[in-house]
């Protein structure tokens, strides 16, 4: 038996190191966030050896090269280059001030899953999907050195098809505006990420199916009453719908941004300032149209005892999702509320680009 940390454990560790700007070693390679890179460990990186970025197609589309990884590409680092041009590699809000980056070298060989799996890394951080890979050819134990965390190429493989668990960790009656009889119960991921919460509106039954709205973190709308989206509508649109009903339950997963994390939706805000739409404003940034994981809705609602639901839904993928997972979704309940001037286009991009059923 060791007190030492599990394989969830060791991967937290990474991701955290990741997004405070600390490289991390995986094999025989050392990989660092392009965001947070500094120049003093960017100097240090270069004198190890040669550097090569990592970004996701969607970016590499904006720089104009092909995605040679299918999903990603990797670029020869130039000789001499500081972390400044490592950044405006990875964030599109420079574009116009630094046009011209190349020309780019992309490396064209089957040696893409280290850096596939670090990627998936610096989003789960929420950090931008770009990172720096130094191969270490050496023989030096630049983990022990330098005090890295040491990741096995095993490990990051198998975290690009695991999920981890999550664990129900206390729940408590919360009286809430739209119903006083209330219970709530925190779920918390085995590896340390963000937490979840599920909150029962009267006592629904476990053998019929309950009225159920799947809601993701919108600080600027459910907070903050944004108009630029239809969210705070939604959810208190949700919770007053699950009321009149009598019984039903809300799922709130903490992932902002369609699960790429408040700053990097702020930073797509930036984009849509300048006339990109919110598909294109992440695929700029090097995100798929929506990184969120509905698996963990399923997860959850299994785990309080429920097998069929009827959602409060406008987007068909959450139902497909479900079903995937082994929710029995019953019936799909339109959510028609919070239209403004303002989020009009954002409306129409989610029924034009996303599928949702807003009409």
């Amino acid at each position: 038996m060791t007190i030492g940390p599990t394989t969830f454990e060791i991967l937290a560790r990474a991701r955290n190191d990741l997004r405070v700007g600390i490289p991390i070693v995986v094999g025989n390679t050392i990989v660092a966030s392009a965001e947070n890179i500094d120049e003093n460990k960017l100097k240090k990186l270069q004198e190890i050896n040669s550097l090569i970025i990592a970004i996701t197609s969607w970016r590499a589309k904006t720089l104009n090269l092909g995605p040679y990884d299918q999903d990603l590409v990797r670029i020869d680092v130039p000789k001499n280059i500081n972390s400044k041009w490592i950044k405006a590699i990875a964030d599109p809000s420079t574009d116009l001030l630094m046009p011209m980056k190349g020309p780019l070298k992309a490396i064209r060989d089957n040696n893409a899953a280290i850096a596939r799996g670090a990627i998936k890394l610096t989003k789960e951080a929420q950090l931008l999907p770009s990172v720096i890979l130094v191969n270490i050819d050496d023989g030096k134990n630049y983990s022990d050195l330098h005090n890295l965390t040491y990741l096995s190429y095993k490990t990051l493989k198998d975290r690009l098809s695991s999920s981890t668990p999550l664990i129900p960790v206390v729940s408590s009656t919360l009286p809430i505006a739209v119903s006083r009889n209330c219970k709530m119960t925190v779920f918390r991921p085995g590896d340390g990420g963000e937490e979840h919460y599920a909150i029962e509106i009267g006592k629904p039954s476990r053998s019929n199916p309950v009225l159920t709205r799947l809601h993701s973190t919108c600080f600027t709308g459910d907070v903050l009453g944004s108009l630029k989206c239809d969210c705070g509508a939604q959810l208190n649109g949700a919770l007053e719908q699950i009321s009149t009903y009598g019984t039903g339950l809300l799922i709130y997963l903490n992932q902002e941004g369609r699960g790429i994390g408040l700053v990097n939706k702020i930073r797509a805000y930036s984009l849509q300032d300048e006339g990109f739409d919110t598909v294109d404003a992440n695929h700029r940034l090097g995100f798929e149209d929506d990184e969120r994981d509905f698996k963990i809705g399923a997860e959850i609602i299994k785990n309080l005892g429920f097998s069929q639901i009827k959602l409060l839904t406008n987007n068909p993928r959450k139902v497909s999702m479900l079903e995937e997972n082994n929710i029995i979704v019953t019936e799909r309940l339109p959510l028609k509320v919070g239209q403004t001037p303002e989020n009009s286009r954002y409306l129409n991009t989610k029924a034009q680009r996303s599928g949702h059923i807003i009409e």
